[in-house]
């Protein structure tokens, strides 16, 4: 949806600016020469209305002469400096909740065309920690958002729910190596449906954390059942480990809501051509939450969270 709202604002700014210019070189100078023509004849007795009579400017002129500016405007903010991103899911909790509006900086990673998407200027590459927007591997049409955990050199074990990164790494020796820190901090404050082996739905409170991943600190959420690689339920579930070797040009990204999040564990890196930009405020926050005998459609908000308002972290 993203790449077709961009290639609607180059078309129209296109044309209109086409219109525009055209106007300029050939009809505006005949409209110019009848105006002077008819002051000439009244003495430059004339009034406004006579004088559009005279010489009126086409309907497709004038609205191309309005909108082309405001068009212009849109694609080069939205294109090249920030561009606003619905949080569609809760994969990204606790950092962002669904009914989140963030802005996305464009040019953090680079200046691209808003068509093809080709890198015309070279301004910065991802960090470990950042969030960033990204074109979905599997589906360019679909963008996504997730944390950034690994980075061009990087080799990413994630095993009992602990992520562990080896740097500057040459064949099978790395020169560093070090454990992401996890501080509890607190249950309850999010749940999660988690449905049983005996077909039963029970509302689970997940573990909230405060991760240090590389100097980054940032709040994770995991959920307590779901234990990676130590029994036969979180097998079933599909609760991903391993090592993850990151090449030149890629990034390892990862949900902040661990046992809830698609992401690279599962269908890969993320290539640098699909990267949209860095996350880096919220400027607003809706509420959706109602209860059942609503009559309101799901979208519509039922309220704002004003205290969610800022900056990304």
């Amino acid at each position: 949806m993203a790449n077709y709202f961009s290639i609607f604002l180059v078309i129209i700014s296109v044309v209109s600016g086409l219109i525009w210019l055209v106007d300029s070189i050939l009809w505006a100078p005949k409209r110019k020469q009848k105006i002077a023509v008819a002051l000439a004849g009244t003495n430059g007795v004339i009034d406004e209305d006579t004088l559009n009579s005279i010489a009126p400017i086409p309907a497709a002129v004038d609205t191309a002469q309005q909108i082309f500016p405001v068009i212009a405007f849109v694609l080069v903010l939205r294109s090249f400096l920030y561009e606003p991103f619905q949080i569609p899911s809760g994969s990204m909790k606790p950092t962002l909740l669904v009914g989140d509006f963030v802005l996305v900086e464009k040019f953090a990673y680079g200046l691209r065309d808003p068509v093809a998407r080709n890198t015309f200027l070279e301004t910065g590459k991802p960090e470990r920690g950042d969030v960033i927007v990204f074109k979905y591997p599997e589906d360019t049409y679909i963008d996504m958002i997730k944390r950034v955990v690994g980075v061009p050199g990087d080799r990413i074990t994630y095993r009992d729910k602990k992520i562990t990164i080896e740097r500057d790494c040459n064949g099978s020796i790395c020169a560093h190596k070090e454990q992401a820190e996890l501080r509890h901090i607190e249950s309850g404050d999010f749940h999660q449906m988690v449905p049983f082996p005996d077909g039963t739905l029970r509302k689970t409170p997940l573990d909230r954390y405060i991760e240090n991943l590389g100097g980054v600190e940032h709040g994770i959420l995991q959920n307590p059942i779901l234990v990676a690689d130590k029994n036969s339920y979180a097998r079933q579930k599909g609760v991903p480990a391993g090592t993850f070797v990151v090449p030149d040009g890629h990034y390892m990204v990862l949900g902040d809501n661990r046992d809830n999040s698609k992401d690279s564990r599962y269908w890969g890196l993320v290539p640098e051509a699909n990267l949209v930009g860095k996350a880096v405020a919220i400027w607003i926050s809706f509420e959706f939450e109602r209860s059942s005998e609503s009559i309101l459609p799901s979208w519509v908000p039922t309220g704002v969270r004003f205290n969610r308002i800022g900056g990304i972290h």
